[in-house]
C-alpha cells in the first residue's frame, strides 16, 4: 500500500461546491454534525482515502471489516450550494501525516470545483455551560465578515494555542492554494461528546451555505448525554458530601 490511496466511487457534478470537514476531534462535535448532514439529506459516497498515516486497524461491522480511512460524500441540496462532506474516525498520527493529509484533501476539493472549505470542530471551555457559542478563524477580512453576520464569534487569543491537526491545516494550506476557508468552532466542555455544540454548529452552516436540516435526532442524543451529566454530577456530589455521620461510628 502507499502512503495515501485515494478510491474514486463515483463522479458527480456538483453545483458551487463547498468543502465540509468533521473528522474527530474535541467532544466530537465536528464529526456529529458532519454525521448529521449526511443522515438528514441525501448523499452519495463518491472517494475515499486510505492511508499509513492512519491509526493501524480495521473497524468491524457486522462481522465484516473495513481499513482506516475517510470518506468524501457529495450532497446535492435544494435550498443553496451543493456540499462535500469529508468524514471519517480518525485523524492522522504524526504530523508530517496531518500535512499531507490536509493536502490530500484539499486535491479532492479542487478535483470538485471547491472554492471556499468550513472545517467543524469544538473548543474546550473545561467546565458544563448552558448557551453555546460558535468561534470563527477564517483565512480573509471578507470571510470574517460572512461569519460575523451569522453570529460566529471572534474573541482574542481564542482558542488558545491556536487550531491543530486537519482543521486548523485546512485554513493554513487552503489559504496558501487559493482557497476561502474558515472553521466553526462550537463551544463544548471537552469532557462528553456533544450534540448541542454540533447543533450550534450546523445552525450557523445552514445560515452560511443555505440549506436546512432537521435537528430532531440531533437533540434526542443531546438529551442523553444530559442525563449522563445529571448523574455524574450526583455521584461527584454525593462522593463530596462524604460518609453519613452513622457509618462514622463504625470506622475503627
Amino acid at each position: 500500500m502507499d502512503e495515501f490511496e485515494i478510491e474514486t466511487l463515483a463522479d458527480l457534478e456538483l453545483t458551487d461546491p463547498v468543502l465540509v470537514e468533521g473528522l474527530p476531534g474535541v467532544g466530537h462535535v465536528g464529526k456529529l454534525a458532519a454525521e448529521h448532514l449526511l443522515e438528514e439529506l441525501d448523499g452519495e459516497e463518491v472517494r475515499r482515502i486510505y492511508s499509513q498515516h492512519f491509526p493501524p486497524q480495521v473497524s468491524i461491522d457486522d462481522g465484516e471489516s473495513e481499513l482506516a480511512s475517510a470518506a468524501f460524500h457529495a450532497v446535492h441540496t435544494e435550498q443553496g450550494q451543493d456540499l462535500l462532506v469529508l468524514t471519517g474516525d480518525h485523524q492522522a498520527q504524526d504530523n508530517q501525516g496531518h500535512y499531507r493529509l490536509t493536502d490530500r484533501i484539499l486535491d479532492v476539493a479542487e478535483e470538485f470545483g471547491v472554492e471556499r472549505v468550513f472545517a467543524l470542530g469544538g473548543v474546550p471551555t473545561g467546565e458544563l455551560i448552558e448557551e453555546y457559542d460558535v468561534l470563527g478563524a477564517a483565512t480573509d477580512a471578507e470571510f470574517v465578515e460572512d461569519l460575523e453576520a451569522a453570529d460566529v464569534e471572534f474573541r482574542e487569543d481564542e482558542p488558545a494555542g491556536g487550531i491543530v491537526g486537519v482543521s486548523g491545516l485546512l485554513l493554513g494550506l487552503g489559504e496558501r492554494r487559493d482557497f476561502q476557508a474558515a472553521c466553526l468552532m462550537g463551544e463544548t466542555s471537552g469532557y462528553l461528546v456533544d450534540p448541542k455544540s454540533a447543533q450550534a454548529v450546523l445552525t450557523v452552516l445552514e445560515e452560511l451555505v443555505g440549506f436546512e436540516v432537521d435537528f430532531g435526532s440531533l437533540e434526542d442524543r443531546a438529551e442523553e448525554m444530559e442525563e449522563v451529566v445529571r448523574k455524574i454530577q450526583e455521584m461527584e456530589s454525593n462522593a463530596a458530601a462524604g460518609p453519613a455521620d452513622e457509618d462514622l461510628r463504625y470506622i475503627g
